[in-house]
């Protein structure tokens, strides 16, 4: 009967929620539709005629336009090389760092994480004349380089976090009883851990992979090579001088948004878990 009750109680409160949840869905919802709406349209009735209905006339072609014309499939490419490799870069270095920090003992492991922590707090935009500077020095300029050495460096503070604090919630127990069986570290670390760690690893990728794929500024300042610019910064190109193509212009933007839609499609499951306690342990 108290089950019964605090069911009967509970439900006005379930549905509230769920009305809300689900308004705020569509408010987050929304900008993707009308983007989705606003490639479709022509000059006209995106500013004049009609800025926020369903388009009158389906313009199919610019998305033609938009991959034809502008260079898209150049600009993607080098957004998908730069992307993966600064993703990879940051996973491999981030799990090492956060296992040697979190699992091993050694001197100056908490003075080693603090310092990486610290990273969180810098701003790329306080750094970015030395950063040129620097990687003017180094002849890295118009490079791929130019873009996965930042983007890594800057992604791994938050990737370090995220291991390290995941790491930490693992019991010793399962390393220990690995190194009675007759396993290294390296047997220890790839067998044992990196398995537990899949859902952080998850939520690594996901949140580095449209960290770097959305990335602007550092992109403009370090490329002026047509041949290396990435997505972002090849979006501006539609906007002319006297005529912008603002169909063809939303057309790149929902082609730019697909990769990471469908990347957190994949990975949100492993989000979720991440997120929940005890995650780690259940794997």
């Amino acid at each position: 009967m108290k089950k019964e009750k605090s069911v009967k109680k509970s439900s006005p409160v379930r549905r509230i929620l769920i009305a809300f949840l689900m308004v705020c869905s569509l408010v987050n919802l929304y900008p993707f539709v009308y983007m989705v709406f606003y490639s479709f349209k022509s000059n006209e009735e995106i500013m004049f005629t009609n800025p926020f209905g369903t388009p009158l006339i389906w313009k199919v072609e610019n998305y033609y336009n938009a991959w034809n014309n502008f260079n898209i499939p150049l600009y993607f490419r080098n957004s998908i090389i730069v992307t993966c490799i600064s993703t990879l870069a940051v996973i491999v270095f981030s799990l090492m760092f956060a296992y040697a920090t979190a699992r091993m003992q050694w001197k100056f492991s908490g003075a080693a994480s603090t310092y990486i922590t610290t990273g969180l707090f810098i701003p790329a935009q306080i750094i970015l004349i030395p950063l040129v500077i620097l990687v003017r020095d180094l002849k890295l300029t118009n490079s791929y380089a130019s873009l996965i050495l930042p983007y890594t460096a800057f992604q791994l503070a938050f990737a370090c976090m995220v291991l390290e604090g995941f790491m930490r919630s693992i019991p010793s127990e399962l390393e220990e009883a690995a190194y009675i069986d007759g396993a290294g570290v390296f047997r220890s670390f790839f067998s044992v851990i990196c398995p537990l760690v899949k859902p952080a690893i998850a939520s690594v990728l996901l949140f580095t992979c449209i960290g770097v794929w959305n990335e602007f500024t550092l992109a403009l300042v370090m490329v002026s090579d047509e041949s290396r610019k990435t997505l972002p910064v090849g979006l501006v190109t539609f906007k002319g001088r006297f005529v912008t193509d603002w169909g063809g212009m939303g057309a790149a933007l929902v082609m730019a948004s697909i990769p990471t839609v469908i990347i957190y499609l994949i990975l949100g499951d492993k989000l979720e878990q991440a997120l929940s306690v005890g995650s780690g342990i259940k794997g």
